[in-house]
């Protein structure tokens, strides 16, 4: 993510505005784990999520509805598609917050890195790169050792198995952002797609035959400071990502479960030995999946 420049060509930073952003992102992301942990002990999942979303929905139409007149059906679109993402992946990765940790539900979640150009395979058809195989292949071992670290076999709860399946919806959030980033108004779009995920999250609850809960203040409290951080969240990528590449953006959510990681062990959530280990080489996969190899000339190294 550093950027270098010649002798002659005056000083940058270090980071652009839109990767400082992101960065701020994923510290924020990191701490709403705990956060959704300890809510799911008064909310069911979907009220949870429908909540916090289509609150951040409307918060937008507040702040934005001046502009939100010049809504076109291409931000339509890709705020329906992006907040239908956003649904399953929150939904999902929530409802596993009832039954695993919060630092292994980041980990977990970590895991939609390397998935990204899977998704690019299937959707695209461009095959993934070597580096991103290794990265795959070194996100899978440390799968197996923080969902199994006392077996040392892939014994996945059914939290475990919800949280796997939220990174394939994350990773198509991801790409469909990176995808529509350049062509929309990101406060539209922000808008359009929080009020999309929270209102399907809600829509879901009688069919899914999730009941409203009792009143709460964790609940109340947790999902309308999330809604706050969640405007805030999607905004940031919106715009960060009109000039950074999914890819480059990945590597810098990567640094999420690490956030959860420290936020969990001051709560006291400890992980075991090979789970830390597992945990490991997650990130490390989902860093190595993201480096460049140059085969053509001898002697090349990684980028």
């Amino acid at each position: 993510m550093l950027r270098t420049s010649s002798s002659h060509i005056p000083s940058s930073p270090l980071l652009s505005r839109q990767e400082l952003a992101l960065i701020a992102v994923t510290m924020v992301w990191g701490g709403t784990f705990l956060v959704v942990h300890l809510a799911m002990q008064h909310s069911g999942p979907l009220f949870f999520v429908g909540l916090r979303f289509a609150t951040a929905g409307l918060i937008g139409l507040v702040v934005f509805r001046k502009v939100m007149a010049g809504l076109t059906r291409t931000e339509l679109a890709a705020g329906a598609a992006i907040g239908t993402s956003i649904f399953l992946g929150y939904g999902l990765q929530t409802f596993g917050l009832q039954t695993i940790s919060s630092s292994k539900s980041a980990f977990l979640t970590a895991l939609y890195v390397p998935i990204v150009p899977l998704l690019q395979w299937l959707v695209m058809g461009r095959p993934p790169r070597l580096m991103s195989w290794i990265g795959i292949g070194l996100a899978f071992t440390g799968l197996l050792l923080v969902a199994g670290p006392e077996s040392g076999g892939l014994e996945l709860n059914i939290g475990e198995i919800a949280t796997m399946l939220s990174t394939l919806a994350i990773a198509a959030e991801v790409l469909l952002i990176g995808h529509f980033a350049g062509k929309v108004d990101a406060r539209r779009v922000t808008t359009v797609q929080l009020l999309c995920a929270g209102g399907l999250a809600l829509l879901a609850m009688p069919v899914a035959g999730e009941p409203v809960p009792d009143f709460s203040w964790v609940w109340l409290t947790a999902a309308v400071g999330m809604a706050c951080a969640s405007v805030i969240i999607q905004l940031a990528m919106n715009w960060a990502q009109k000039s950074i590449s999914p890819t480059r953006a990945t590597v810098i959510y990567a640094s999420e479960p690490v956030w959860a990681g420290i936020v969990g062990r001051m709560a006291g959530d400890r992980l075991p030995g090979m789970a830390i280990v597992g945990a490991v080489l997650i990130v490390g996969g989902v860093l190595v999946s993201e480096m460049k190899w140059n085969g053509r000339k001898a002697g090349t190294s990684p980028a």
